[in-house]
Order: C-alpha cells, then structure tokens, then sequence
C-alpha cells in the first residue's frame, strides 16, 4: 500500500522484502532507494537491512525488526533542533545514513577491547577454548567490513551522481559520512 501511494518501483520493494541485500543506491524516475546495514551487538554480532526511499517531499525507511540507532534523530526532530526540520528529505536521509554508519564505531570499540582483553588471557593462562573466541572476534569484524566496504560505495555514488533529490550543501554532509566510513575501515 505504501509503494502505490508514493509510486514507488516494484523493483525496489522487492528488494526491501528480500532483506539480504548489500548496501546499494538505485536510482527510480522520482525516487531513489536505498540499502544500508545496521548493526546490532546482543550476543553476537549482526546487521539488518535498512531501506530509505528518498523522494520529492517525502523519505520513508523500512527496517527488519524493532530497535535501531535513530533515537537522536527522532529526538531532533521532535525537539526542532538542528536544522533536520528546515532542511529538506536529503538532510534527513543524511541524517539517517550518519547514524547508521557512527552505529559501528562503538562496536569496533567493544571489539578493540575484547581482543585486548583476549590477548592478556591468552599470554597469562592459554586456553584450547581461545581459538573459537579469536574465530568469533574475526567473524564479527568480517561482518563489519561486509556492512562498512558497500556502504562507502554507496555514499561515494550519492555525493558522486547528479540527482535532483540530492542538494548540494547535503552533499557536503554527505562527504563527512563517507570519511567515516573510511574511519571505521582503517580501524
């Protein structure tokens, strides 16, 4: 019903059902469609997808499950701080994209600490249990790298390619996600 009421591609709706979609942006006649990956860090580490529609007048965004890292974004919003409000969709697709891509940083830092942590154990006192614990520290910065590499593709076409739906000045912002995306990599 959603994807009637704001024209939105089969194509892309498709995709927002089939959730295993890496981060990507597929241009549409009036709107563009989105992909990104949210982290979540319960007992192991996943990502969901998110799907942004970004058109004329309007952003819409489809996630897996209840639970994201868009609290301080609906927060501006309903404080009117920032410039979210007077800003036009493309600011707040940014805004969105932004808080995705900082979603990571604390995990990375998590993850720092556990592999130190794991370090000292490991020289104190060995343990045949380290190697599954090194594994599953590798499996969740592989999944990190598996979110973060696309998505930095993804930016670099946003600010890259001309569209109409995407102002200039958001491109700077734009810029500023991308550099960490580049952050999150190098570490």
């Amino acid at each position: 019903d959603i994807g009637k009421k704001f024209g939105l591609h089969t194509l892309a709706l498709e995709d927002v059902l089939n959730v295993h979609q890496r981060p990507k942006i597929d241009e549409y006649d009036d709107h563009l469609f989105i992909v990104c990956r949210m982290p979540h860090h319960e007992k192991r580490l996943e990502t969901e997808q998110v799907s942004l529609f970004l058109g004329k007048g309007f952003v819409i965004t489809m996630q897996e499950r209840p639970g994201d890292c868009f609290d301080a974004v609906r927060n501006r919003l309903r404080s009117r701080r920032g410039r979210i409000r007077d800003s036009g969709p493309d600011y707040l697709t940014y805004t969105l994209l932004d808080a995705v891509t900082d979603a990571f940083f604390p995990i990375l830092e998590s993850v720092g600490e556990a592999v130190t942590a794991m370090e000292e154990e490991i020289m104190a006192d060995p343990h045949p249990n380290d190697v599954r614990r090194i594994h599953g520290l590798k499996r969740d910065l592989l999944t990190i790298r598996r979110a973060v590499w696309p998505q930095r593709e993804m930016l670099s076409t946003l600010i890259r390619d001309e569209s109409p739906l995407i102002m200039e000045q958001t491109k700077l912002y734009l810029r500023d996600c991308f550099d960490h995306t580049f952050q999150l990599i190098d570490l």
